[in-house]
């Protein structure tokens, strides 16, 4: 390589490690221009944003990026003839008689130095570069593996932090309610018009609250170490945008044609061409390659000096044992592959189609909840409240119709968190075609 190629390739990585270096920090930079203000839009991590910063931080991808261009620089050396064999030694020394050891009286005694080249046909070398171009291949696949695993943990861990703190906003407002309800017990004992009871059933409700805050607050601080694990410091930054969580890139009746996008069925799919490369391999060791040596040789002073020429054939004198036994044994790890694709597919479809039916049945009973459960809950604890106030009830049907909404909005909102989960698995169960998509095209160029 020239000096000016050097340089060119040089300054090339040094750009793309620079852009790979700005994708990473992008999170780091949002959070610093974002600190003084934070409750600014701009200041906070959507769902899309998560993505993107956990491609881009991702080591795992990168390893697998190291993977595939080993393969191509593999496929490359394979295709090319094996190194010649450099050979020099002294031929026919006499052992005995007045010549003994002597390696230039005797008319036969020789120094050689010659090279021996192996020449593989074209066909095998050209198999053996595909077979890494293959491996190339599955380790492309293993790289999409990757993405689609980190982009549907990255939105499990969003999602679950989501939905926790919707739900602890509800707690956090009804345990402000139950601090009126504490004081109106208060006052009404101290005015006569109530009991003690009341008044003890009021603090116990808050202190209910309290644990069940303090329960919200672990489950966050776990969901909050999670994100973070794909998402690094971003994860100070607060949610923002609920996804759209009614839609999914799969449907049941192309559902096996869509399955076979599926990165685990196509690095199968490799594994397969893979199998297929290494049994028309084998089958073309059926055909021996041979060896062609040159060598000159130098004699005594007194004596012509020897030039040679020798080819060598290795004997397949045993085929039905060696060759043929090769050529069976690929012929059966590749129709292992086959079988294993074919059953990888139909597991995937099953467990998809069973997502499917709880996505859309978890979306029935959400949206029921919202209709239905949540509107009724709030009204029983209105008309309790009402009641109360007009003397015509106790508070301990106040405190109950309270944990009833709280139970059904907590409720809805877990429900809800469990069919986004669904979701996710479904929405990212591809690294392509699905609302991923631009992130990851977005942290590949960032790259």
């Amino acid at each position: 390589m020239s000096t000016v190629s050097a340089a060119c390739a040089h300054r090339t990585r040094m750009s793309f490690e620079l852009h790979r270096f700005a994708a990473v920090i992008a999170a780091a930079c949002l959070l610093s221009i974002a600190a003084p203000s934070v409750s600014h839009a701009q200041a906070a991590l959507s769902l899309p944003d998560a993505l993107g910063i956990a491609v881009a931080r991702s080591r795992q991808i990168d390893a697998q990026d190291q993977s595939i261009i080993a393969m191509k620089e593999m496929g490359v050396a394979a295709g090319q003839l094996p190194d010649p064999v450099l050979k020099f030694g002294i031929d026919n020394v006499p052992t005995d008689g007045p010549d003994r050891f002597s390696v230039a009286r005797d008319f036969m005694t020789m120094r050689r130095i010659g090279v021996m080249q192996e020449m593989t046909r074209s066909d095998k070398r050209k198999l053996k570069a595909e077979r890494y171009e293959r491996e190339a291949e599955r380790a492309s696949a293993e790289k999409s593996v990757a993405i689609a695993v980190l982009q549907k943990d990255t939105a499990l861990a969003w999602l679950d932090r989501y939905y926790l703190e919707r739900m602890r906003a509800v707690v956090v407002s009804q345990a402000q309610e139950a601090n009126l309800e504490i004081q109106s017990a208060e006052s009404a004992y101290r005015a006569g018009r109530g009991s003690q009871v009341d008044v003890y059933s009021a603090r116990a409700s808050r202190v209910a609250l309290d644990d069940r805050l303090s329960e919200l607050d672990r489950k966050l601080k776990n969901a909050n170490t999670m994100l973070a694990r794909w998402i690094g410091i971003a994860v100070q930054l607060p949610l923002i945008g609920a996804p759209d969580i009614s839609k999914v890139p799969l449907a049941g009746h192309s559902l096996e044609q869509d399955i076979e996008g599926h990165p685990e069925i196509a690095m199968l799919a490799k594994q397969v061409a893979i199998a297929q490369t290494e049994t028309q391999l084998a089958r073309a060791n059926k055909q021996p390659d041979w060896s062609v040596e040159l060598a000159y040789q130098e004699r005594g002073s007194a004596f012509s000096n020897m030039f040679s020429v020798g080819v060598s054939v290795p004997l397949q004198w045993d085929a039905k044992n060696r060759q043929d036994r090769e050529v069976a044994s690929k012929t059966a790890l590749m129709e292992r592959a086959r079988a294993q694709q074919e059953e990888m597919v139909r597991a995937h479809v099953a467990e998809v189609r069973s997502m499917l039916n709880e996505w859309e049945n978890g979306r029935e009973r959400v949206a029921r909840y919202e209709r239905e459960l949540v509107p009724l809950a709030k009204d029983r604890t209105e008309a309790a409240l009402a009641a109360y106030r007009g003397g015509k009830s106790d508070l301990a049907a106040v405190l109950a119709a309270r944990r009833n909404e709280i139970d059904v909005r907590t409720q809805t909102l877990q429900l809800e968190m469990d069919t986004a989960r669904i979701w996710a698995q479904l929405n990212y169960l591809l690294p392509e075609g699905h609302g991923g998509q631009d992130e990851h095209a977005t942290a590949k160029e960032a790259k």
